[in-house]
C-alpha cells in the first residue's frame, strides 16, 4: 500500500509561503468578481443585488486584508493578493456575461430593403419599431428592438443572415417596460431559429 508523506503541510514555514498566499490569491479573485458585479448592478439601476454583493465582497476583502497585515514583509502575499485582483476583474466581467442580465438597445441602419430582417424579427416575437430615414447613399431604415441580453447574439444572426451589411450599434438599458419581448415558453430550437408556420 502506497502512502504519502503530508507531514510538510505542518512546517509553519510552508504555510505561510504557499498556503496563505493562494487562500489570500482566491479570496481576492472572489472578492474582486463581487466588486466587479456589484458595480455593474450599480450601473443597471438593481438595487437589491448591489448592496447583497457588496456585503460579501466587503467581508471577504477584510479577510485577505487581515492576513496581509498580519503578514507584511511578505512579497509573496502582496503578489497573491495583486494578482488575485487581476484575475479578479476578468472573473467578474466573464461571470457577467455568463449571466446575462438586464436589456440592450440595438439600432440597425441598412440601406437595401430590409423587409425580410423585419419579417423574421416579428415571427422571432421581438419588438421592432422601424423609421424611415435618409442616409450620406440615399433613403435607409432604422430599426429599432430592445432585447434580453441573452437575446442579442440571435438578433445579430438574424441581421447577418438577412442584411450582413447593415450597420447596427448596441446599448445598455437601464430598464424598460411594456413592449413586445420573445416569448419564453418557446423550446430553445424554437427559440433559435423562429417558430415553425403552422406551429
Amino acid at each position: 500500500m502506497i502512502t504519502m508523506d503530508i507531514t510538510f503541510l505542518q512546517d509553519p514555514q510552508f504555510f505561510a509561503l504557499v498556503i496563505i498566499p493562494i487562500l489570500i490569491f482566491c479570496a481576492r479573485v472572489v472578492d474582486v468578481t463581487f466588486g466587479t458585479l456589484r458595480i455593474i448592478f450599480i450601473s443597471r439601476g438593481m438595487k437589491f443585488f448591489a448592496p447583497v454583493v457588496g456585503f460579501f465582497e466587503i467581508l471577504i476583502w477584510l479577510v485577505a486584508i487581515g492576513q496581509i497585515f498580519q503578514n507584511v514583509g511578505s512579497i509573496v502575499n502582496m503578489l497573491a493578493y495583486a494578482g488575485g485582483f487581476a484575475v479578479g476583474n476578468y472573473v467578474g466581467i466573464i461571470v457577467e456575461e455568463r449571466m446575462a442580465m438586464g436589456f440592450n438597445l440595438v439600432r440597425i441602419i441598412t440601406q437595401h430593403d430590409a423587409g425580410e430582417l423585419i419579417s423574421a424579427f416579428n415571427e422571432k416575437g421581438f419588438g421592432v419599431t422601424v423609421v424611415d430615414g435618409d442616409g450620406k447613399r440615399g433613403a435607409v431604415k432604422l430599426i429599432f428592438l430592445v432585447v434580453k441580453r441573452k437575446d442579442v447574439e440571435t438578433a445579430l444572426e438574424m441581421v447577418q443572415r438577412f442584411n450582413p451589411n447593415a450597420f447596427y450599434t448596441i446599448a445598455d438599458v437601464r430598464s424598460a417596460k411594456g413592449g413586445v419581448m420573445p416569448d419564453s415558453s418557446l423550446k430553445p430550437w424554437q427559440q433559435r431559429f423562429g417558430r415553425q408556420k403552422g406551429k
